[in-house]
């Protein structure tokens, strides 16, 4: 029976990771290629950029594109995520082993999209919550706010040539902030008893207390409203994946359930 149901969500979570990568293709991508026009020019002598001398000719966002390796697209497990790392640059020909963008973003998706489903249902299964149709959506939901919109408050999304703080400061901070959302949420959602709401609000608020680590340096060539509208788009798409991703899986549960 728990082979049925990890086997459901690795489907679910394949067919999620797919749509995924169209919604990214039709909004997120075309903002990240206008920001790209702005960081293949000159930067101005006044505004040099945050991570060096010269700017890079490509940076990645770990929910848009696969990493330099498939290693730090595990270590995330978000198709449009979280650290929002400025590291590496892709080789001509392809993002990785000559893969193109879209290939490498769809490859991204679908691999992340497993590992989410997976955990998903995982915490499903040890909490004794099944996920249905009727109650997808707000698992995905609450998926969205752990993983992607509470972390955003500290870093949100963003484009190539934006500044950022040191890539390894970046991690630590969304890691322990989606770990203490997470539990957070679990106990403001599903127990019971006023200390543990006290106790989930506390974990949620902790990270965002403690602060995100930031740039000594925001200067950028690339306008502020290009990344205002790339935050909105990204974390829309990535509700999208949340939403489609819980009631996909609460449909296949199902299924399971009456074919047993």
């Amino acid at each position: 029976m728990i082979v049925k149901y990890l086997l459901a969500a690795l489907v679910a979570g394949l067919f999620s990771g797919a749509l995924m990568t169209v919604a990214q293709e039709a909004r997120v991508i075309p903002l990240i290629l206008h920001a790209e026009e702005y960081e293949g020019g000159e930067a101005e002598p006044a505004a040099p950029a945050a991570t060096g001398t010269e700017v890079q000719p490509e940076a990645e966002h770990s929910s848009l594109r696969i990493g330099a390796a498939l290693s730090e697209v595990a270590a995330y497990l978000s198709p449009i995520s979280v650290a929002y790392a400025h590291e590496g640059e892709h080789e001509e020909g392809g993002i990785m082993f000559g893969m193109s963008r879209f290939s490498g973003t769809l490859l991204a998706n679908l691999v992340t999209g497993a590992g989410f489903a997976l955990l998903l249902a995982g915490v499903s299964l040890v909490t004794g919550n099944a996920i249905t149709v009727a109650n997808g959506a707000l698992w995905g939901a609450a998926g969205w706010l752990a993983v992607h919109l509470l972390p955003s408050i500290g870093l949100p999304p963003e484009l190539p040539g934006f500044p950022a703080a040191e890539l390894g400061d970046r991690q630590v901070w969304w890691v322990a902030t989606v770990v203490l959302s997470a539990v957070g949420l679990y106990l403001v959602i599903l127990k019971d008893g006023f200390a543990a709401k006290v106790a989930g609000i506390a974990l949620i608020a902790a990270p965002q207390v403690y602060g995100a680590p930031q740039p000594a340096d925001i200067a950028s060539n690339v306008p502020a409203v290009l990344g205002a509208e790339f935050a909105v788009a990204a974390l829309a798409t990535t509700l999208f994946f949340w939403i489609v991703l819980g009631l996909s899986l609460g449909y296949a549960n199902e299924k399971i359930a009456k074919a047993d």
